[in-house]
């Protein structure tokens, strides 16, 4: 007997093995910042494309935006705060 009240099923049976387990392993090698937007107080993880010159940073709650340059003389830092 089921009792569960949702009225919807997720079908899975679709994903093979290895996009099931690609999907849980985190990325290697893929830098990334962690950016603390003080307005709404959320931390995102921002990606970079690789074709991009930098990383583009967005508050998901008010859509503040904060851009970080890549280039030489920069810093290795990877976690910053957006007031």
């Amino acid at each position: 007997m089921n009792t569960d009240p949702r009225d919807y099923k997720l079908d899975i049976s679709s994903l093979s093995e290895s996009q099931s387990q690609s999907a849980c392993e985190p990325a290697q090698n893929r830098p990334y910042l962690s950016v603390l937007f003080e307005c709404c107080k959320v931390y995102v993880r921002v990606y970079r494309k690789p074709e991009e010159p930098a990383y583009t940073a967005r508050c998901p709650r008010c859509g503040l935006t904060a851009t970080f340059p890549v280039g030489d003389g920069g810093t290795s830092a990877r976690t910053f705060r957006v007031r």
